[in-house]
């Protein structure tokens, strides 16, 4: 299957974005971090792995031992979530306009959730699953 190629900016336009979509899918987390980062959760979008490409004066910052955070150098855009173990990025929805066919398919440390919940059959992982999942090291702590 061949997936679309979408393209994207920051609030200011000076970072652009590309990746392959194949699957349309969006996840949410929860996490102190993603909701101290953007003010809410952090919404991802599913995208073909090793697709994701940017231009313009991305940023990041190291916020765990595990994992780090993108964002516009001019205008403070959140850009992405990554892994650094793997390479892994992981966009945000809100850099890319044509998404709206893209399903909520899962939320991470849903069971941290502030008052509110996102309807829907998706799979919602606590934040013990969430943890087991991406940093397992920690999880043991």
């Amino acid at each position: 299957m061949s997936g679309a190629q979408i393209e994207g900016q920051c609030l200011c336009g000076e970072v652009t974005a590309r990746a392959i979509m194949s699957k349309p899918m969006m996840r949410a987390c929860h996490c102190d971090m993603c909701r101290q980062h953007t003010s809410s959760m952090f919404m991802s979008l599913g995208i073909d792995k090793g697709s994701l490409s940017f231009d313009g004066p991305v940023k990041t910052y190291r916020s765990s031992d595990w994992a780090e955070r993108g964002f516009c150098g001019t205008c403070g855009s959140t850009l992405f979530y990554g892994t650094v173990e793997d390479g892994n990025r992981h966009p945000s929805v809100g850099l890319f306009k044509d998404t709206a066919d893209a399903d909520l398919k899962l939320e991470f440390f849903a069971d941290a959730a502030p008052g509110y919940a996102l309807v829907g059959t998706h799979r919602k992982m606590t934040a013990k699953e969430t943890i087991a999942l991406f940093a397992p090291e920690e999880g043991d702590n």
